[in-house]
């Protein structure tokens, strides 16, 4: 597999190489050279999850891993299932691996290939967490031998329990909570990259959804929708998928560039609504970063943007066929009312999704939203919202009463560097 930078076409890597640099020049994400559509895809929604997902990464990656199968079925040892919620409306269900959430399927794949291509050198993985992906990316890597992990996150605004999560384990994960928003974590992780002499030092790569493996791994529950939905219902697919960092929903439009039926995506955001925005006035304006009870998506300046960008004029498609939509918290909480009214008990991410879905199914439409984490890692929230009490999970009931073990510090790369090398 061939990719190159998307700020800088000339530097061209391998699929191994992109996974162990993380970034290119300039800040530059990879993206694959070529997306060959897949010849059958509807003998293919007929396997079993791990054959169907190591057959699609087999077909976008190519031979350059020999046990690709295997690392599959070592990543993805929990399902995806996709779950009714009314004549119209179906959630997919990503939160029933080890951390509850989605990040799970792409955490454990980039650690299963990161083992695979690294060998022997001396790996630190350094990314920045809204919520979600830190609990998924320390669990993913804990306890591997050769590399250290390093997980930023903005100190008093993700939920307790995502916190106790990650911030409990200790050994090869460290964990700093920063003084600030995400997306100063975000640039702090995106300044160390530029730093030639700290990149070798000490490995430098990140395990955020700027990795390639992470986002090639989401592609494969898309796929796993589609096959459980009735047959008859297949034709008519729109998918809302909550957005922050925009790693998931470049991940689905991979999925419909190797043929996977899709009428429509759509963006669904909080009031961090930078995409939204841009779509419907054509103008880019980040504003600061605010804190909203969907926190996993708060973030203003999405990395992976640039990739829909770039896939949407490799494919041809225009930008206006995105579907799009924003919620407030008040807005957020009728939409989680409106879903437990149905039966279904869904925290804000999901909730979003679902909300601004409906603003974009026409007659005849079949809608699918993305439930991204469990709602007993917002259980506070949701219990409070839903007059209800949410039971914990193993994973999180064992983790509540632990103590965390960050260390805290204030968004100073200076600071952060010599955290880093400090401890090399």
């Amino acid at each position: 597999m061939q990719l190159y930078n998307i700020k800088d076409h000339s530097e061209k890597v391998s699929f191994a190489t992109a996974v162990k640099q993380g970034l290119g020049r300039e800040q530059g994400l990879f993206f694959p050279a070529n997306l060959t559509p897949i010849d059958d895809v509807d003998n293919l929604l007929k396997c079993p999850f791990v054959e169907r997902s190591g057959k699609i990464l087999r077909h976008i990656i190519g031979d350059e891993i020999e046990n690709l199968e295997e690392l599959v079925a070592n990543a993805f040892a929990f399902g995806a299932p996709l779950s009714k919620v009314d004549e119209h409306n179906y959630a997919l269900e990503l939160f029933h691996g080890p951390t509850l959430a989605f990040k799970d399927f792409g955490g454990r794949f980039m650690a299963q290939c990161l083992k695979a291509v690294a060998k022997d050198d001396k790996v630190t993985i350094l990314t920045a967490t809204s919520g979600d992906t830190g609990a998924a990316v320390a669990h993913a890597f804990y306890e591997l031998p050769g590399i250290e992990v390093v997980i930023l996150y903005p100190k008093g605004k993700i939920s307790n329990l995502q916190e106790k999560l990650f911030c409990t384990l200790g050994k090869n994960i460290r964990t700093v909570a920063v003084t600030a928003a995400f997306d100063d974590c975000q640039a702090l992780v995106k300044e160390a990259f530029d730093d030639e002499e700290l990149k070798k030092a000490i490995g430098l790569n990140s395990a955020n959804s700027i990795n390639i493996s992470r986002l090639l791994a989401q592609v494969c529950y898309y796929f796993e929708a589609i096959a459980q939905l009735p047959e008859a219902k297949r034709e008519n697919v729109v998918i809302s998928v909550p957005s922050g960092n925009f790693g998931d929903i470049t991940a689905g439009l991979i999925a419909k560039a190797l043929g996977l039926k899709i009428k429509k995506f759509v963006v669904a955001t909080n009031d961090n609504d930078t995409v939204p925005r841009y779509l419907a006035t054509g103008k880019w304006d980040p504003n600061p970063t605010v804190a909203t009870l969907s926190n996993a998506m708060d973030v203003s300046k999405p990395n992976n943007w640039p990739r829909v960008e770039e896939l949407f004029k490799v494919k041809g498609w225009e930008l206006k066929e995105l579907g799009y939509g924003k919620l407030n918290d008040d807005e957020t909480m009728n939409a989680m009312r409106e879903l437990h009214a149905k039966g279904y008990v869904c925290e804000p991410h999901g909730s979003i999704a679902y909300k601004v879905l409906q603003d974009n199914l026409e007659e005849g439409d079949t809608g699918i939203f993305l439930c991204t984490a469990h709602p007993a890692k917002f259980k506070e929230n949701v219990d409070r919202i839903l007059n209800i009490d949410e039971p914990l999970p193993q994973a999180l009931a064992t983790r509540a009463n632990l103590p965390l073990l960050s260390d805290e510090m204030a968004p100073d790369f200076a600071k952060l560097r010599a955290y880093l090398l400090e401890r090399a």
